[in-house]
């Protein structure tokens, strides 16, 4: 995640930076340095960031597509998002079955999920 991309999010939630913070459990310093681009968004402050902005009250449900709908998955049996009915947030879950995805070490898969139709579409 770039600056640009974490102050956009912050725009769209709302939040000051020191609320923002607060949330991410992180320290105001900590959120003006991301975005300034002092310091690197360590990658499990983007997926909390992401998890907020997509499930934020008020936001179009309707855009909510699951992952095995947009993929046309065949594996979907085997994967945690259709066991949890989250196919929205299958960049969040462990585990996922993905071809693009599966076996991923944390920083591989949001590489992958980020440019992904699933999480695109929902931001």
């Amino acid at each position: 995640m770039n600056r640009e991309t974490f102050s956009h999010l912050r725009a769209k939630l709302g939040k000051t930076q020191k609320a923002l913070a607060g949330l991410l459990g992180v320290s105001l310093k900590a959120v003006q340095s991301y975005e300034q681009g002092w310091r690197a968004i360590p990658i499990h402050v983007e997926r909390q960031l992401y998890f907020l902005a997509v499930n934020q009250r008020g936001d179009d449900q309707a855009k909510r597509k699951d992952c095995w709908t947009i993929k046309k998955c065949d594996r979907k049996k085997e994967c945690p998002a259709w066991e949890f009915q989250a196919g929205h947030l299958c960049w969040f879950l462990s585990g996922t079955r993905c071809e693009c995805a599966a076996d991923k070490n944390w920083k591989e898969k949001m590489e992958i999920c980020r440019d992904c139709e699933v999480l695109t579409s929902l931001l």
